[in-house]
């Protein structure tokens, strides 16, 4: 019978996990699919070709106590905005095909009433169209305002209603909080069922920054800090 040696046994060195963008990266693709092109289940949004701007300002919502999801949370608690913004400029330059929209099931009068808001929005409710401050193609604008084609119904109906419901904040003046607060339960269903049934335009690019005012001041429409 062999003799034990004196002392602990020695343990097994843990492995060590590289610093590097690629392993930085494979925990967002984890949830937000392949090249962060969105997850199948209709909830974990498309992060490719999002402008930079808006990517690092949830990163920092997230890290910072504005919005509220564990995961997230846990990911991005200890990370200063140096290793954010590296992550949110690689995803903002990816630039990805869009998959076809999934058909919608509401009626021609609630996808119409979803097109009204969304391109010429209501006064008499005071809601500006999503065109003012997304873009006229609605794919955004540089720096830091995120497109709304491309997205499923469920999720852009969850993000609205997270406003709605005090769940979801952004840096203030928190323009969304105020426009979607504005919304009927209708109104949010038909604005985000004619916008999950449009076709992406290509290309899908942000467009650049204009001088047009916006119509509310916001302050998530800054530049990268």
């Amino acid at each position: 019978m062999p003799l034990l040696l004196a002392g602990t046994v020695a343990q097994a060195a843990p492995a060590l996990i590289e610093d590097t963008l690629a392993q930085r990266l494979a925990a967002c693709t984890t949830c937000h699919g392949k090249q962060g092109r969105a997850a199948p289940d209709g909830y974990h949004p498309r992060i490719a070709g999002k402008p930079a701007g808006y990517l690092l300002h949830q990163l920092q919502n997230f890290r910072d106590g504005r919005r509220h999801y564990g995961p997230m949370v846990a990911l991005v608690d200890p990370l200063p905005d140096s290793y954010l913004r590296e992550m949110a400029e690689h995803f903002a330059a990816l630039d990805l095909p869009y998959p076809a929209p999934a058909p919608a099931s509401e009626s021609a009068a609630v996808l119409d009433r979803g097109r009204v808001l969304a391109t010429h929005g209501d006064e008499a409710k005071g809601l500006p169209a999503c065109s003012a401050c997304h873009g006229v193609a609605l794919t955004g604008v540089l720096p830091a305002v995120p497109g709304l084609l491309g997205l499923p119904r469920d999720y852009l109906t969850g993000q609205l209603g997270g406003w709605v419901h005090d769940e979801r904040r952004a840096l203030a003046p928190d323009c969304m909080a105020a426009i979607a607060k504005k919304l009927d339960g209708g109104d949010l269903v038909a604005v985000s069922a004619w916008l999950a049934s449009q076709l992406v335009p290509v290309p899908a690019k942000p467009a650049v920054a204009s001088t047009q005012v916006p119509p509310q001041r916001c302050g998530s429409m800054g530049a990268l800090p």
